[in-house]
């Protein structure tokens, strides 16, 4: 499996942007679609969106959708999650993880059949 490693969490007042990062090492990183998913207090974790192989194909959940960009760099094995317009509900515990799945597929959205996951980075948004 892939190693990831999230880091570019922080704290940010409402209306900043944050770009978090997940570099990847261990096995070839263009082989996965990446997935970046959060998980609030008390709240059940949620999809944020994805990105395939190649960065050429994007999707965003609808609370995102507008106001965040994922993309990636294969030769640097990263992936990133750039949040503008930042809300205080998006504070979270953002996540990214790694697998061969669709992007396309109702069943990622759910985060399961994701071989590899990161250990999380904070993101915190002040009102």
């Amino acid at each position: 499996q892939v190693q990831l490693v999230e880091s570019g969490g922080g704290l940010v007042q409402a209306g900043g942007s944050l770009r978090v990062s997940c570099a990847a090492s261990g096995r070839t990183f263009s082989n996965y679609n990446m997935g970046w998913f959060r998980q609030a207090p008390g709240k059940e974790r949620e999809f944020v969106g994805a990105i395939n192989w190649s960065g050429r194909s994007t999707v965003y959940a609808d609370s995102v959708k507008g106001r965040s960009t994922i993309s990636r760099d294969n030769a640097k094995n990263t992936v990133y999650l750039q949040m503008n317009s930042l809300k205080p509900e998006d504070t979270a515990v953002y996540y990214c993880a790694a697998t061969q799945q669709s992007i396309y597929s109702d069943y990622f959205r759910t985060g399961r059949n994701f071989g590899s996951w990161g250990q999380g980075t904070q993101v915190t948004v002040s009102s």
